[in-house]
């Protein structure tokens, strides 16, 4: 007698696909502290800057173009058209029982050129689209932004460029963000200046692990750098930054 065998069909549900989603950003307003470390007001940072998510091909790509293009080729070694001496063949081509040479300049020979030496023609440098530069410099920025380790300043006011009032800011900053490196003899910070302020640049520059930079001059590099980044006049570098993201 034939058996017959019922297939039971189960019913399967499939999950909708995951969209992508960009590297998280809080939408809390950040704060923004004054010089002696009070919170004055808060700012929202904008998504299109603070919300990329983390590329770390491009990142990689760029930081290491750029270091690349900062490199200074100065070594050179000189080939046997440049020694000096070596114009008179060394002894005549038979009947001496020795190897045959035309000139004292082969390299075979001591004080002779160099054969594939190190020359100053080489050219290291590498080119970087604006789009790529811009897109690794926001993807460095989201990732500070996620680690809490973006700080905004209201903005640095000083009538004379003094380190002691550079310092205090520091120290005001570290207690209000609740940042202990910040102000310690490790600390790694990159102050972004909306404008060029020579007493700024002029007060942050003896201390140790303390770097300034104009928001319109940012890169990868330099924020990767530094743990910290404190960014002063908030609004206003917030517009160069949207600016320059319009202009990719």
């Amino acid at each position: 007698m034939a058996t017959t065998k019922k297939t039971v069909q189960k019913k399967v549900t499939r999950a909708p696909k995951a969209r992508a989603e960009k590297a998280a950003v809080s939408k809390a307003d950040v704060n923004i502290y004054s010089m002696q470390g009070k919170k004055v007001g808060s700012i929202a940072l904008p998504e299109s800057v603070f919300g990329a998510p983390w590329k770390s091909d491009l990142v990689h790509q760029v930081t290491t173009a750029m270091q690349a293009n900062l490199r200074q080729n100065r070594a050179h070694t000189k080939d046997r058209s440049e020694v000096a001496g070596g114009g008179k063949k060394p002894w005549k081509q038979k009947g001496t029982g020795q190897a045959r040479h035309g000139s004292s300049r082969s390299p075979l020979w001591r004080h002779g050129g160099t054969t594939f030496g190190p020359r100053s023609e080489r050219n290291y440098s590498e080119k970087i689209n604006r789009k790529m530069r811009t897109g690794a410099l926001f993807s460095v920025l989201s990732k500070k932004a996620k680690d809490g380790e973006i700080i905004l300043l209201d903005k640095f006011a000083s009538g004379a460029p003094k380190t002691k009032e550079a310092l205090g800011v520091l120290i005001a900053l570290s207690k209000a963000a609740d940042a202990a490196t910040l102000s310690g003899k490790g600390r790694s910070v990159l102050v972004a200046l909306t404008s060029y302020d020579q007493n700024a640049v002029k007060s942050f520059r003896n201390l140790q692990g303390i770097a300034t930079e104009e928001v319109r001059g940012l890169n990868p590099v330099d924020v990767l750098t530094h743990k910290y980044l404190i960014i002063e006049n908030p609004e206003a570098a917030f517009g160069l930054l949207l600016a320059r993201a319009k202009s990719a």
